[in-house]
C-alpha cells in the first residue's frame, strides 16, 4: 500500500500562485506516473497535470501555460505550481500515482482562490 501525502493548500488571492506538494511513501522513481487531479465544487474530478517516469509532462488545457510540475528526487516529493490563479482554480486537489499497475490517491487538499 502506498500513501500519498499532500501539502500546501489553503487560500490564494486571484493572480497569485499556488504550490502543492505530494510525497509518496515509496520511491517516487518507481511510479510509472504521478499526477494531480482536482474536483471543483459540484464537478467531477478532472485531470490537471502529470509527470511520467519517461520524463514527460502533460497539462490540462485549463492550466496550460500557467502550470508547472517538478520533482525533487532527494526529498522524494513532486510539486505542482499554478501561477495567475483564478477563482475557477478553486477545488480539492488530489495527488495520484501508479505503482506497479495499481492506482493510488491522496486524501485531497482544499485550494480556495478568492479576494
Amino acid at each position: 500500500q502506498v500513501q500519498l501525502v499532500e501539502a500546501g493548500g489553503g487560500w490564494v488571492q486571484p493572480g497569485g500562485s499556488l504550490r502543492l506538494s505530494c510525497a509518496p511513501s515509496q520511491r517516487m522513481s518507481d511510479a510509472s506516473i504521478i499526477a494531480w487531479y482536482r474536483a471543483a465544487p459540484k464537478k467531477q474530478r478532472a485531470f490537471v497535470a502529470s509527470f511520467s517516469n519517461r520524463g514527460t509532462s502533460d497539462f490540462a488545457d485549463s492550466v496550460n501555460q500557467r502550470a508547472s510540475i517538478s520533482r525533487d528526487v532527494a526529498k522524494n516529493t513532486m510539486y505542482l505550481q499554478i501561477d495567475g490563479v483564478k477563482p475557477d482554480d478553486t477545488a480539492v486537489y488530489y495527488c495520484y500515482a501508479r505503482f506497479r499497475l495499481t492506482d493510488y490517491w491522496g486524501q485531497g487538499i482544499q485550494v480556495t482562490v478568492s479576494s
